[in-house]
């Protein structure tokens, strides 16, 4: 029997719930876009907190959240019980999801294939997880397109941010990623979002929405 990963990053953790405690209005709002129009089962890879929770609309029938992390699965199971849809969390990272062939509608991921250690494995998951023409929606932070960016980003990247952010790349094409990972992107926007300055190197976000072939 396989048994359940999980991940520990107890500092970066506790960062992480306060800071999507305080979220700005404009990424507030970008959550509501990412997960607008969502209906059937829906898988959440990454959950956090639980911070999406409020977000899903009335047509998701059940969100089976998956987070490796021990306190952020611990207030991701609290913000369920206040949630507007069915929400279950369960222990899991993104390259081995408890989740059946096909089981699920769409799948949420967001801030967190930055994080996870082979994008590559956690996308062949989640398209995995999906049902032939399931969509996935992502809102992820990104290589910049602006060469001084991307410069400071690859630095970062090679030097503390990973160890200091929970594993977190600054410098990942995500989008480039989910395309080949066997992925139609049907839409995709880009954005700066920058609440103070010390995120910079993570400024730079992509949100869209990807059909699984």
């Amino acid at each position: 029997m396989t048994s359940v990963k999980e991940a520990h990053h107890p500092l970066f953790a506790r960062l992480y719930g306060f800071m999507t405690r305080y979220e700005s209005a404009q990424e507030r709002g970008h959550r509501t876009e990412l997960l607008s129009g969502l209906s059937g089962r829906v898988l959440e890879v990454g959950a956090g907190a639980g911070t999406n929770f409020d977000y899903y609309p009335a047509g998701v029938t059940e969100v089976v959240a998956v987070e490796p992390e021990a306190y952020l699965r611990e207030k991701a199971t609290a913000a369920a019980t206040r949630a507007p849809v069915k929400v279950t969390v369960l222990t899991g990272t993104a390259d081995q999801l408890p989740a059946p062939d096909g089981g699920f509608d769409s799948a949420v991921a967001c801030l967190v294939l930055c994080s996870v250690p082979d994008q590559a494995a956690a996308l062949a998951e989640l398209r995995r997880v999906l049902r032939p023409g399931g969509e996935l929606r992502f809102y992820e932070h990104v290589l910049s397109r602006k060469p001084l960016v991307a410069w400071a980003q690859r630095l970062v990247d090679r030097t503390f941010w990973p160890t200091t952010f929970g594993g977190c790349h600054t410098a990942r094409d995500t989008p480039a990623a989910i395309a080949a990972a066997g992925f139609k992107i049907e839409q995709q926007r880009r954005m700066w979002v920058a609440p103070v300055p010390v995120v910079l190197p993570a400024a730079t976000h992509a949100l869209g929405r990807a059909r699984r072939s």
